[in-house]
């Protein structure tokens, strides 16, 4: 089983200033409804990092990875559809969910506290918590499951979507939870490194989203003010801190959820990825 996060390079890329995986260069419309900047009353900081300046041309789209470009519900579908486990096709969506919630609770918990550690111990204690909450799976389930998250599928938009952006020029990244190891797995088994410039990691700077120390990965790796960077995440919360950072951002909003009450709001909504290079040439 994979573990860690050692450092990576050599033929397929290297790293960069911020710690970042610099990867080799690349081998339907729908429709979108803006958001105010803020919600009605709140305010930005007039400090940095939450303080907009005016903004510029687009030259930078950075993703979260799991969820976003990455399908977090891929590995339990993966389980269910083998031989032997018919039994497990109620149990399995079930506890998928629960393993994304708790995943994505324990990063929070740790930011907040000051208690760091990698995102696969956080995808580890998750699984566990959930294994637990539902019952019936065993210790060679937890195997396979914890395998198969390190080949999650891409969403079927993605490729298109980041190959649309280089043909235009833009500089290309990922900016995730996840380690640089669990990284550069899944953007090679999705095929997708072809059309990533970097995979960023939280793990240079030693805390999870959506702390700003995050977001300044972006701008110190490729070099560009924050209003040049268009931030894209399915997570409302991540979208939301992008935009406070001072990024412009969208929340792809595949669960039609409802917004969430932060002090900031991502610029725009879409329903999936295809939006995304329209609205990186409306900026």
């Amino acid at each position: 089983m994979r573990r860690g996060c050692p450092a990576m390079g050599g033929r397929n890329g290297g790293r960069g200033a911020s710690g970042a995986i610099t990867l080799p260069g690349p081998s339907g419309a729908h429709a979108m409804r803006r958001l105010p900047a803020l919600r009605a009353g709140a305010k930005l900081s007039a400090d940095p990092p939450y303080g907009k300046a005016t903004f510029m041309t687009i030259t930078t789209c950075v993703f979260d990875a799991y969820g976003t470009l990455l399908d977090v519900s891929a590995a339990a579908r993966a389980l269910a559809a083998l031989p032997g486990n018919e039994a497990l096709a109620d149990t399995l969506p079930q506890l998928s969910a629960i393993w994304r919630t708790k995943q994505l609770e324990y990063t929070w918990l740790r930011a907040a506290a000051g208690v760091h550690t990698d995102f696969w111990k956080v995808t580890q204690d998750g699984l566990d918590y959930a294994m637990e909450a539902v019952g019936g799976l065993t210790d060679a389930h937890r195997a396979a499951l914890l395998d198969l998250y390190w080949t999650l599928e891409a969403y079927p938009d993605a490729a298109a979507t980041l190959a649309e952006l280089k043909s235009r020029g833009l500089n290309t990244a990922i900016l995730s939870n996840g380690t640089p190891d669990m990284l550069r797995a899944a953007a090679d088994a999705s095929n997708l490194s072809g059309w990533l410039d970097a995979l960023i990691s939280v793990e240079s700077c030693g805390v999870f989203k959506p702390s700003p120390r995050v977001y300044d990965l972006v701008t110190r790796h490729f070099g560009v003010p924050s209003r040049e960077v268009l931030f894209v995440s399915s997570n409302g919360w991540d979208a939301a801190a992008a935009a406070g950072y001072g990024f412009r951002s969208i929340w792809v909003n595949r669960m039609s959820a409802p917004p969430e009450r932060l002090p900031w709001a991502p610029d725009e909504i879409a329903s999936d990825l295809t939006a995304v290079p329209a609205a990186a040439g409306r900026y």
